[in-house]
Formats: structure tokens, C-alpha cells, sequence
């Protein structure tokens, strides 16, 4: 439970960060948990989670503000752990660095910068920037659907990792939810694979990289991506790199052979 002061001033901070919500970001605390926030990060442009909608929580402990929040993200993003506590100055990690007078708000700008950094941390994963893309794209399926898991638990509630149906993302954010399901339906999106349904499955952020969302192997086909992109860009000289050393060695040795007066025999 709250204590008064933590209450007061979550409450003051809410009415600030609806008012003037930072770039990119929107937050709000549960109806049922003053303690419990929820927040959206919206993919910056320049960035490989452009147009993504990355939905996480900040658990903050009674004692607020002179102690910081645990932060999450739970919409996998190939920069962090879904679901899993990040070690962060701003966190719960590290609870004799955080200033009380840092606030919601200050704590989201702090998540979004280190996100759309190369740091490491505990709670992060590296992965290529084809998959961060790749990721942002299928983002609201993942948030609505849980993951496709709708189908198998329609009415699991509470947990907010892939297998609740995208009960608890729904809860929250009624009319995202909403949002994402007409964009789904817009798009052509398979509601439990994430995937097309007419098959054309590219992301309009980048050069089209023939990445299959049905085929079950998504590091392989990120990794066949990179390469289709890589000799797109490649002329003919360099597929056909060990014919042009051939030619070139054997038109040398022809020269020296004429020079030293050998002659072709």
C-alpha cells in the first residue's frame, strides 16, 4: 500500500504527465494500484523501433519518491528482456543513486534514451537492427493478442507476459487495444501468427527483406535478410569475385610469359 506521500505525489505527478506527456511517451496508474503504472513508448523515427508501440510498468515501492521504481518492458523490442526487471540508474538496481526529485516523466526519458543507446545492462539483449525492425512491425499483434495466445486463454486476466491473451495490455489501454485490433484487421494481419494474410509481410519502415513470419524461423530469416540487402547493393564484379582473380592472374601470367620471350607454347 501507498504510503500518503508516495499517494499525493503520484497523484500530482499523473495530472502533469497527462497534461504535458514528454515526446513519444504516455503513462497512467492503474485504477486498482496507484503504485502500479503503465506506460506506452512510441518508436522514434531515425531509429530501427520506428512506429513501434512498446507498452511496460513501473512498479514503484511505498516509500516513493525516495526510492525508484522496478522498470519492465514487456513487448519484446530486441533491446530488452520482455518482462524482466532492467538495471538502470533510474531503477530499483540502484536505489542510493535515485534523486527524489525525479519524477514519472524523468524516469520514462531516461528509459527511452537508454533504449535508442548501444549500452548493455542487466535485462538487455543485443540483437541486429533487421530484428529490432522486424519486431517493431509486429508490436501491436503482440501487445492486443499476447503473443497470439488469444486464441488458446480468451480469459486468462493478470499476467502481462505472452500467454494472457492480451488481457492485461487490453485492461489498460481499452482503446489502444481497440486501436491495434482495426489496424489488424486494416492490415491484413493473422490475428494469431502476426503474420499477413495475404502473405506480403514487409515492413514499410525499410527496404523490403522478404522476412516470412510463417515460417517459425525468424533468426534464420533475419539473418537471410541481411544478406539479400547486403548484394542487392553489390555489383557484378563482386559476386563474380573468384572468375575476375582468375581472369586477372591468368592474363599476368600470359604477359610475363610474352616478355621473357617463352612465347605460348
Amino acid at each position: 500500500m501507498a504510503s500518503k506521500a508516495a499517494h499525493k505525489r503520484l497523484t500530482r505527478e499523473y495530472k502533469t504527465i497527462s497534461e504535458n506527456p514528454p515526446p513519444y511517451i504516455t503513462a497512467h496508474p492503474s485504477e486498482s494500484n496507484i503504485l502500479e503504472w503503465h506506460y506506452i513508448i512510441t518508436g522514434p523515427e531515425e531509429t530501427p523501433y520506428h512506429g513501434g508501440q512498446y507498452w511496460g510498468t513501473l512498479i514503484f515501492p511505498p516509500n516513493y519518491p525516495f526510492a525508484p521504481p522496478a522498470i519492465r518492458m514487456h513487448t519484446p523490442s530486441g533491446r530488452f528482456q520482455p518482462s524482466t526487471r532492467l538495471c538502470l540508474s533510474i531503477s530499483d538496481f540502484h536505489p542510493k543513486s535515485f534523486n527524489p526529485a525525479w519524477e514519472v516523466s524523468t524516469i520514462l526519458i531516461g528509459l527511452l534514451s537508454f533504449m535508442t543507446s548501444d549500452e548493455m545492462t542487466t535485462g538487455s539483449v543485443s540483437t541486429t537492427q533487421t530484428e529490432k525492425r522486424y519486431l517493431a512491425s509486429r508490436t501491436r499483434w503482440w501487445n492486443s493478442t499476447g503473443g497470439g495466445s488469444h486464441v488458446k486463454n480468451p480469459a486468462l486476466k493478470g499476467n502481462v507476459k505472452a500467454g494472457d491473451g492480451g488481457a492485461k495490455f487490453r485492461s489498460e489501454w481499452p482503446e489502444v487495444d481497440l486501436e491495434n485490433w482495426e489496424w489488424m484487421k486494416k492490415n491484413k494481419i493473422d490475428s494469431t501468427t502476426g503474420s499477413r494474410l495475404d502473405g506480403e509481410n514487409g515492413s514499410s519502415c525499410g527496404p523490403q527483406l522478404g522476412i516470412s513470419g510463417t515460417s517459425g524461423h525468424q533468426a534464420q530469416a533475419v539473418v537471410d535478410a541481411v544478406v539479400q540487402q547486403r548484394d542487392a547493393g553489390r555489383g557484378w564484379i563482386y559476386r563474380n569475385k573468384l572468375l575476375v582473380a582468375g581472369a586477372a592472374i591468368f592474363i599476368y601470367v600470359l604477359i610475363a610469359r610474352l616478355v621473357s620471350g617463352e612465347g605460348i607454347a
